[in-house]
């Protein structure tokens, strides 16, 4: 499987029918899905979110009313008979029920559909039957016990566990349901079951497990079955030694697991072939795994045949029963991991004999993978990196830092393959991810190799692409390009830093780049599972740590409101993007503890909790204003949560909070008379403005002052990574969006586009290519300018009015020196289209919004035609669905 967005240098040219949903072209509902995934298996909420769009290209296309159909038969279903649950005919324009009928049964298959009526009242054709599946619906429907191998953590070699078992009978389904502390690898009858990677997702393991659900009814055959499973340590078990102390986690433990394989037969009869101490254990070849530096495999250890049925265990010692890691073992709904794409050798250089450097052309996140022929025993390294030294071999300087190894058996992102010596051999990790563009591969006997013999894959979770950016200007597309790899690069079940040096869910960084990542791809289902991380890692009084998951550490450095506002910033931004209150609502509680506890500790309204602008240019803006700044963000969106959950009381009183925390900041940091945030720096006068805290009449004078330091600072950056995320829309917000491109533009340092002109593929985490620390080459800290893209240019905005781009709100802005700029958008209705092209006389603007949803258009100063008719009021100006073409003069 390839994502578009995922091929060397990204091919920018996407064409907009990549976009376009698959369906029918009679109208009606399409592009069904439950709890935001399409025909899921293993779904534990009991009341599921169902969502569709309307297929009608009609100019004006609305949705009059609905009705769904949900039932166990797809037959009935079809006929339009919903057995658990049946709407009547509901006259609204929603595109999103939660389910209520029937209380859902576990193991059970549902399927549903959607009947839709036009905004003249005529009955649509009805969507296709879709589905969604229950899983264990709670801890008590579990079979299966949890074992392990009899090993202590400190044992590196990765365990087998095999169980073999006989069916008479005729399979009508079967499923099998796995949860386990650790990582794991399922097979059946000798084949690995299904395409994921790195499952399950990382979680606080001792408050929440994770268990994946998979259909295997092919896989099972008449007879003798066997079923294998191979388990890693992933950040279980983490026995490498970082600054981070994950060795010392409170859950850390041996990996272990649970499984269910729930076999149903055509008389009806269910079987359930279960972990236990009947199953039996043995090491496999990997001798080492660790999800933060490598993977050490040795081929002499191969066990052939060791899943299927026929293989002879008799050698194989006895599990033993283990208590489970949590008492809250629920379902992965989520975007899996997946190897995206496979990256053929761009070019090898040969250093040595015995040594040679591949290069892949581009940063990923991933593994290697590597065919070769040698004797038994023979050691090869592949080691990884992202830049070489002046000598030609890789250089790790830049990543290795905070490693602190206690000897020299665990290089860091060195993987170690030992020959078994039985002709062409291929080897790649299974429990481990790496951050590179560069491997060095070496060996202890000659060996013959090529560019041929290496690969790479792309990993991370496979979240669909639903924005494009295509620009006249290829370095604001190399930009785009950059940042899409960046934020893949570091989305692996929860947002994380960078892919090689640390694979922290850094708080700060993952809010920073949400709307990016948000108008890029479908991530709902990463950040609602990486939120409800949050709540596990939340403290009593409400403090949250730094990174999450943490095992302890974080608390007490780095978690201040200008990170640690995950909490309230991403449900927003999901409310806005998607029109779903849930992760609002879920997270509610957890919002107002963290706000009441700053109130608590700071009842001035001003904090000097935080780390302030995170690795700036030059200049330092105080801690306080910044931090206090997202303080107020907070208690903002903690009333406006408050306003859309009903809680009036709330609203009010949290109002008042933000209120106050604004006066605070004004008070001690707005010179009213000059409208001068501090000492004037960029990050003192764009924070507040992008957040909301200049007061109304003071916009233009603060927005004014901006535009000159920048001048002043000849266009360029001089901000950390707070400043970077406020700075170009609070140009662009204010009037200046010239200013703003010019500063994105910009190809000289300090600017994005420095890194692209020096042949970066990924964003890097310091201004300065050279700098002696903070020196990631793929990093997403500085990756707004993304969502800028979308905002600042094309003029994409979500209406908190209206979310998920029900209304939705554009605001081009047709910068000097650029002659073309498209974005297209796939929101909860379809896709959005912003483009604009200069012309001899002006500027031809294109516009889709598409059917069942509305925009308000704000053009520019200037004259504006439709149809060659002249609009008299283009401030605000309204269109229902459909394509429409505006002259601008």
């Amino acid at each position: 499987m390839k994502h578009p967005l995922c091929k060397p240098l990204l091919s920018i040219a996407l064409s907009f029918c990549f976009y376009s949903v698959t369906h029918a072209q009679t109208p009606g509902a399409a592009g069904l899905k439950s709890e935001y995934l399409v025909n899921p298996i293993g779904i534990d909420n009991a009341h599921p979110r169902l969502t569709w769009l309307m297929n009608d290209k009609a100019q004006g296309a609305a949705q009059s009313a609905y009705q769904l159909y949900v039932g166990t038969d797809s037959a009935a279903v079809s006929a339009s008979n919903g057995s658990a649950w049946a709407t009547s005919k509901i006259a609204s324009s929603n595109n999103l029920i939660i389910y209520s009928g029937q209380q859902l049964k576990p193991f059970t298959k549902y399927f549903w559909k959607v009947q839709l009526w036009d905004r003249a009242g005529k009955k649509l054709a009805p969507s296709a039957i879709n589905s969604f599946e229950t899983g264990m619906m709670g801890m008590q429907n579990w079979k299966g016990s949890w074992i392990s191998d009899n090993k202590g953590i400190a044992v590196n070699p990765a365990p087998y566990f095999r169980n073999t078992f006989k069916i008479i009978k005729q399979i009508r389904s079967a499923r099998a349901y796995i949860a386990v502390a650790g990582l794991y690898e399922l097979y059946i009858n000798g084949k690995k079951i299904g395409n994921h990677r790195l499952d399950p997702m990382y979680t606080r393991f001792d408050r929440r497990t994770l268990y994946v659900s998979y259909d295997v009814t092919t896989q099972l055959q008449n007879g003798k079955n066997a079923v294998g499973v191979l388990l890693g340590n992933g950040w279980y078990n983490h026995q490498s030694t970082a600054v981070w102390f994950f060795h010392q986690a409170p859950w850390r433990g041996h990996p272990t697991f649970c499984m269910d394989l729930r076999i149903t037969y055509t008389d009806g009869t269910v079987e359930t072939i279960k972990s236990g101490t009947d199953w039996k254990t043995s090491l496999s070849p990997i001798v080492f795994n660790s999800i933060y530096t490598a993977e050490h495999y040795d081929g002499r250890l191969e066990q052939p045949g060791w899943n299927t049925a026929n293989f002879d265990d008799s050698k194989w010692k006895p599990v033993i029963n283990r208590s489970a890691p949590s008492m809250n073992i629920v379902s992965q709904a989520m975007q899996p991991i997946r190897a995206v794409d496979t990256i053929s050798t761009k070019s090898i250089t040969k250093l040595d004999s015995d040594v040679w450097v591949f290069d892949m052309g581009r940063n990923i996140s991933g593994i290697s993978q590597i065919t070769v022929k040698g004797d038994s025993g023979t050691v090869i390294r592949l080691k990884h990196a992202e830049r070489l030294n002046k000598n030609g071999h890789v250089d790790q300087s830049n990543i290795d830092l905070h490693y602190r190894p206690t000897d020299d058996k665990d290089p860091f992102q060195t993987d170690i393959f030992i020959l078994g010596g039985k002709g062409e051999e291929t080897f790649s990790p299974r429990f481990n991810y790496k951050g590179f563009q560069y491997i060095e591969v070496s060996s202890n006997k000659p060996i013959q190799i090529g560019k041929e013999n290496i690969k790479a894959f792309f990993m991370h979770s496979d979240v669909e692409p639903i924005g494009s950016v295509k620009a006249s200007n290829q370095t604001i597309n190399q930009i785009w390009t950059a940042t899409n790899n960046s934020y893949l690069s570091n989305l692996f079940g929860y947002p994380t830093d960078c892919p090689q040096r640390e694979k922290n869910g850094w708080t700060g960084d993952a809010h920073i780049a949400s709307e990016t990542g948000l108008y890029n791809f479908d991530g709902i289902t990463v950040y609602e599972k990486w939120l409800a991380d949050h709540r596990d890692e939340q403290q009593p009084n409400g403090v949250l740590p730094s990174i999450i998951p943490t095992g302890g550490w974080g608390y007490e450095w780095g978690n201040g409101p200008d990170w640690t506002s995950t909490i309230a910033i991403i449900p927003y931004n999901i409310y806005l993007f998607y029109g779903d209150s849930k992760l609002l609502a879920d997270n509610y509680t957890a919002i107002e503890k963290y706000v009441n506890h700053i109130d608590e500790l700071y009842p001035t309204g001003l904090t000097t909790w935080g780390l302030g602008d995170w690795v700036p240019v030059k200049s330092v803006s105080p801690v306080e204003l910044t931090s206090s700044v997202y303080y107020y963000t907070d208690a903002s969106i903690l009333a406006k949560a408050a306003k859309i959950l009903g809680k009036q009381g709330d609203y009010v009183k949290y109002s008042a909070l933000a209120n106050k925390i604004k006066n605070a900041i004004n008070a001690k940091y707005l010179d009213a008379t000059t409208g001068i945030y501090g000492k004037g720096l960029q990050t003192e006068l764009s924070v507040p403005l992008y957040w909301g805290v200049v007061p109304e009449n003071m916009k233009t004078k603060v927005a004014a002052n901006l535009a000159k330091r920048v001048e002043a600072d000849n266009f360029h950056l001089d901000v950390g990574i707070l400043g970077a995320k406020a700075i170009l829309s609070a140009l662009s917000d204010n009037g200046y969006p010239d200013v703003a491109y010019k500063i994105a533009s910009q190809e000289t340092f300090p600017s994005w586009g420095w890194w692209m002109v020096n042949g970066a593929t990924t964003l890097y985490e310091n201004w300065q290519i050279d700098a002696k620390s903070d020196i990631s080459l793929n990093h997403i800290m500085f990756g707004e300018i993304g969502a800028w893209l979308y905002k600042g240019i094309a003029g994409l905005h979500p209406d908190p009015e209206h979310p998920g781009f029900k209304n939705v709100l554009l605001q081009p802005h047709f910068v000097p020196n650029l002659n073309e700029f498209t974005a297209t958008h796939k929101g909860p209705f379809g896709n959005i289209v912003s483009s604009w092209q200069r012309t001899g006389n002006g500027v031809t603007y294109k516009v889709t919004v598409p059917a069942n949803s509305t925009a308000t258009i704000t053009f520019p100063a200037g004259k504006v035609y439709l149809g060659g008719k002249t609009i008299n009021n283009p401030a605000l100006y309204k269109v229902n669905a459909g394509s429409y073409v505006f002259e601008v003069k």
